[in-house]
C-alpha cells in the first residue's frame, strides 16, 4: 500500500503504540482519524501532527460500545471519504490469576480485544470488498501465540485475534483486501504498570513504542500478512507450535519470578481488607525462556 494519501481508521490512538502509529503514518502522507476514549487525550497528538502533509481528525469513542462502532466508522468515513486501512491498536491488559478475574472483567477484555476488532473489520469490508482494495491491521501480542501463566484471560484474546486474522485472510483471498496481523513482545507503555515490574526482574526485554510503530508501518507499507517482533520471542512462537511441552518447561521457574507480581497486580485493586487475606505465593528463580 501507498501511504501517501491513503485514507487510515486507528484505534486506541492515544496510547503509547497508538501514538507513534499515529506520527509514523502521518510523516508518510496518510490522512488518518484517529479514535480514542476522549478528545482530550486525542487534540494534543492532533495539534503535533497538524503540520503534516495528510489531515488529521478525532473522534471520542468507546470501542468496548460495539452499538457505537458503526456511526463511528461512518464518521471517519465522511472524515475521510473512504477508508483505506484500518489498524485495531486499542486494547487492554490482564495480568493476574485466573482464579481472580471477574465475569464482567472477562467479558469487558474480550470485548475491547477480540470483538471489537472484529466488528469494526465488518464495518469496513463491505466498501473495500467493492473497491478490491484495502488493508486491515490488527495489532495482536507474542501472547497471542505464546500463552502465559497469569495472562490467560489476556493471552485467549490475542489468541482469538490472530485466529480471526488468519482464518479471515484465507476468505478475503482474491478480493484485493489483505490482513496483517502484528505481534510486538512486551511493549514499555503505561498500560504495563505491574507487568512492567515483572519484566524487570525476569529479564524481559521491552521495545519502545517507536520500534513496534515502524514496524506497523512497514507492514502496511509492504502488504505483510504476519509480522512477529523481538528475538528471541519470534523463536519461541516456532517452537512453541512444534513444541510446545518444551516450552512449558523452559517458562516454569519465570512462571514462578511472575507470580508475586501477578498477585501485587491483583491486590493493587482488592479492598484493604481482602488484601490483608490474600495469599502470598512461591518466588522462584530465573528462567532463560523471556517473551
Amino acid at each position: 500500500m501507498n501511504l501517501s494519501s491513503s485514507r487510515i481508521l486507528i484505534t486506541g490512538a492515544a496510547g503509547g503504540i497508538g501514538q507513534a502509529v499515529a506520527q509514523q503514518l502521518a510523516a508518510r502522507g496518510a490522512h488518518l482519524v484517529l479514535i480514542d476514549r476522549t478528545l482530550d487525550r486525542l487534540r494534543p497528538l492532533q495539534e503535533k501532527l497538524s503540520e503534516s502533509a495528510g489531515s488529521t481528525h478525532v473522534l471520542a469513542g468507546d470501542i468496548s460500545k460495539l452499538d457505537s462502532l458503526a456511526p463511528l466508522v461512518e464518521q471517519a468515513r465522511e472524515h475521510l471519504g473512504g477508508i483505506d486501512a484500518l489498524v485495531n491498536i486499542a486494547g487492554v491488559m490482564s495480568f493476574r490469576p485466573f482464579a481472580e478475574e471477574s465475569a464482567q472483567g472477562l467479558a469487558d477484555l474480550t470485548t475491547i480485544n477480540l470483538v471489537a476488532p472484529m466488528v469494526l473489520a465488518q464495518e469496513v469490508l463491505p466498501d473495500m470488498i467493492e473497491r478490491g482494495a484495502g488493508r486491515i491491521v490488527n495489532v495482536g501480542s507474542i501472547f497471542g501465540s505464546i500463552g502465559f501463566a497469569w495472562f490467560s484471560a489476556y493471552s485467549a484474546s490475542k489468541f482469538g485475534l490472530r485466529g480471526f486474522s488468519e482464518s479471515l485472510r484465507r476468505e478475503l483471498a482474491g478480493t484485493g483486501v489483505g490482513i496483517t496481523y502484528v505481534a510486538p513482545r512486551a511493549t514499555a507503555t503505561p498500560l504495563a504498570n505491574v507487568f512492567g515490574r515483572m519484566a524487570e526482574a525476569v529479564k524481559m526485554k521491552l521495545d519502545p513504542p517507536e520500534k513496534v510503530a515502524a514496524r506497523i508501518a512497514t507492514a502496511l507499507e509492504r502488504d505483510a500478512d504476519d509480522v512477529y517482533i523481538g528475538f528471541p520471542e519470534s523463536l519461541f512462537v516456532r517452537i512453541n507450535a512444534i513444541l510446545p511441552r518444551f516450552v512449558d518447561r523452559a517458562l516454569r521457574s519465570q512462571d514462578k519470578v511472575a507470580a508475586s507480581f501477578a498477585r501485587d497486580a491483583h491486590e493493587s485493586q482488592l479492598p484493604a481488607t481482602a488484601k490483608a487475606r490474600a495469599p502470598k505465593p512461591v518466588v522462584g528463580e530465573l528462567s532463560s525462556c523471556r517473551s
